[in-house]
């Protein structure tokens, strides 16, 4: 059995808005108190504001062929922005002190608690659905390739995604595969979709392929294996009346940057205050340890490849470097004070870099800046490495929580260290920076190769 159906959006948009209403009323009975035509008026404006914060986040698309914690980010994210703007409209308009900050934040817990739950629940329902063979979409695969092996093995059996593949027609020749095709169309056949997993050197089948198929009704996927590429962000953009593969773009463009911007703001805010008393104590040990400035300036390539002036705790003696050189540090380093050694391994001396985050000049998480020096040596010796400044760089980052950071003594290493960012780069989420925040925490400050 095919399977097209979805619950439909106003659905969810219903169970939205009365998901408000009753954790409202519920937080209420906890309060021991009494609704008022004010409260209602809070109540409404918050389920307003989820629903379009749902729809911006993409919430309410389809969740055939996504992974749950992707689609299980969006609702919390959607939920907790939703609140934000509430509390700040109460704020600004001086109406905060007419309701129970208990009552408020009861609201907030239970509604994002019970919404993130639900989603859950929906999601297993219809994982469990699927695996009788329930609400799954019938896919004709015609390809060749290790792409095209590899989603015939993911797809050939029930699976949460939605999809299965019914029919494989593996392409040898244009002749031959087109004759298959045919012959297959004739028996009367119904697939809900076609996948064309080619190389892109096999491109020019396309066209065929969409000729005999012009009759159908069947959604037609190009997969092309564009893993393969060293950077890709898997996105496909309309230019005028054509459509362009982005190979090497930006992931942060449109809600994607504002997005990164609010997190950036919002949790940098939140450590500064959180760390302003170790601020002052390395501040005032690298000021003692040894005669010298507190904060170490040095340009670097940021967004775009554009200089920017990045902050760190001194660590090092003053000293003078030779024009337009960088010596990185190295295991044992004369010039390494011994505050220098202490704030390096432990990372406290990037902790100024949170103040260049607020600047815009950096992201709480992104490749690493490298210096100027470092960045004309190495982009003409490691592939696709000035690719890395397509985002902004980052206090930490994917190459640093799998522990590719401190001297770069080879190629190899800094080549490794590239792969870590252009990986971070083709996947960016929210949820991935929340994930990489996480682990710098239990594993990213101390480091063996940090001197």
């Amino acid at each position: 059995m095919h399977g097209r159906s979805q619950l439909p959006v106003f659905v969810l948009v219903v169970l939205d808005v009365l998901l408000a209403f009753s954790c409202a009323e519920l937080s209420e009975f906890f309060r021991f108190g009494s609704n008022s035509i004010e409260q209602y008026r809070i109540i409404t404006i918050q389920g307003l504001l989820v629903v379009m914060c749902s729809f911006l986040l993409g919430v309410y698309d389809s969740w055939r062929g996504r992974h749950l914690g992707e689609r299980i980010l969006k609702v919390w994210l959607a939920w907790v922005i939703s609140f934000v703007v509430l509390v700040a409209f109460m704020v600004m308009t001086k109406i905060t002190e007419s309701y129970s900050r208990l009552w408020i934040g009861t609201w907030i817990l239970t509604s994002i608690t019970l919404a993130v739950t639900i989603r859950i629940g929906l999601y297993l329902a219809l994982v469990r659905v699927r695996k009788r063979g329930h609400n799954v979409k019938q896919v004709l695969v015609i390809g060749s390739g290790r792409n095209f092996s590899n989603v015939v093995e993911e797809f050939s059996h029930h699976n949460a995604l939605g999809f299965r593949v019914k029919t494989v027609v593996e392409h040898t020749t244009k002749e031959a595969t087109l004759i298959e095709l045919e012959k297959l169309i004739d028996s009367g056949q119904h697939f809900d979709e076609c996948w064309l997993c080619l190389p892109l050197k096999e491109g020019t089948l396309v066209q065929p392929v969409l000729y005999v198929l012009r009759h159908q009704t069947m959604d037609i996927r190009f997969m092309p294996g564009l893993r393969d590429l060293p950077l890709l962000n898997y996105k496909a953009t309309p230019i005028g009346e054509y459509y362009s593969l982005d190979i090497s773009c930006s992931p942060m463009q449109g809600h994607n940057w504002i997005l990164k911007r609010i997190e950036d703001v919002v949790v940098s805010t939140i450590i500064l205050i959180g760390i302003t008393p170790v601020l002052a104590a390395v501040a005032l040990a690298v000021k003692l340890s040894s005669p010298g400035p507190i904060l170490f300036k040095q340009k670097r390539h940021g967004a775009d490849g554009k200089p920017i002036k990045v902050y760190k705790f001194r660590s090092m003696k003053v000293h003078q470097e030779n024009k337009g050189t960088v010596t990185q540090a190295t295991k044992g380093d004369s010039r390494i004070t011994p505050v220098g050694a202490f704030i390096r391994r432990t990372s406290l001396d990037e902790l100024p870099q949170f103040i260049n985050v607020l600047q815009g000049r950096m992201s709480i998480v992104g490749p690493r800046p490298h210096a100027l020096a470092h960045n004309e040596y190495y982009k003409d010796l490691v592939q696709s490495y000035m690719q890395r400044h397509k985002i902004k760089p980052g206090i930490t980052g994917l190459a640093q929580v799998r522990g590719f950071r401190g001297e770069t003594e080879t190629v190899d290493k800094m080549a490794r260290r590239v792969e870590c960012d252009l990986e971070y780069i083709n996947n960016w989420s929210v949820g991935f920076d929340l994930k990489i925040i996480f682990m710098t925490v239990f594993k990213g400050f101390v480091n063996p190769n940090a001197y």
